[in-house]
């Protein structure tokens, strides 16, 4: 998995900005942004999804995150408000955002909303059949004898993807938690950090 790898969905308008903000000081980090998303949570809620390339975060890791993008948020100050900030790991229901989350989430079921419509319709939903050349396919689920029963879906034209909760999920991710925790010789713990920030 590249370390590098662009984000395919991306955010829009003000969430976007404060991405390009956060973007380049989680990627020195060693980490990759999942998501950064502006909510009206506790007043005004800034959440930043991160993670290492190995799909891990820990509550250090977003603390790190969280204490390196406070000063570039307040230098260029995108928020006009006063705001709450939240790092924290994208989560087992995770948003899918690259080519290669596609991929490692193969046979898990997604909910996909397009920002184009395809084939008449925005909303997907099915088990993800993984992704190439710029497309993922999913298996439609309670297809008709004869009907088409997987689709390709252009992934620079999903607004949104996220894996839905299931046990079979929820195993595969603890699994793969474990794995690359125990490889970089971390403790498993509960991830997530949030800080009050105040343009004031």
């Amino acid at each position: 998995m590249s370390e590098h790898e662009a984000r395919i969905v991306t955010e829009q308008g003000l969430d976007a900005r404060v991405a390009a903000i956060v973007e380049p000081v989680i990627e020195d980090l060693g980490f990759r942004l999942v998501r950064s998303k502006i909510s009206a949570a506790n007043g005004c809620t800034l959440q930043i999804m991160a993670e290492r390339p190995d799909g891990t975060m820990t509550v250090e890791d977003c603390e790190t995150v969280s204490r390196a993008v406070s000063p570039a948020l307040d230098v260029d100050d995108p928020i006009s408000r006063a705001y709450h900030l939240e790092v924290s790991s994208p989560g087992i229901d995770r948003p899918l955002v690259r080519e290669s989350d596609f991929v490692r989430w193969s046979g898990h079921e997604v909910k996909i909303e397009m920002s184009v419509l395809q084939e008449g319709r925005k909303r997907f939903r099915g088990t993800l059949l993984g992704a190439e050349n710029g497309e993922t396919q999913i298996k439609l689920p309670d297809t008709k004898s004869g009907e088409v029963d997987t689709v390709s879906l252009p992934i620079g034209d999903i607004g949104e993807a996220k894996l839905v909760l299931t046990d079979d999920l929820i195993t595969a991710a603890l699994k793969a938690e474990k794995a690359a925790l125990a490889a970089r010789g971390a403790d498993v713990g509960d991830a997530g950090f949030e800080q009050d920030n105040d343009p004031n």
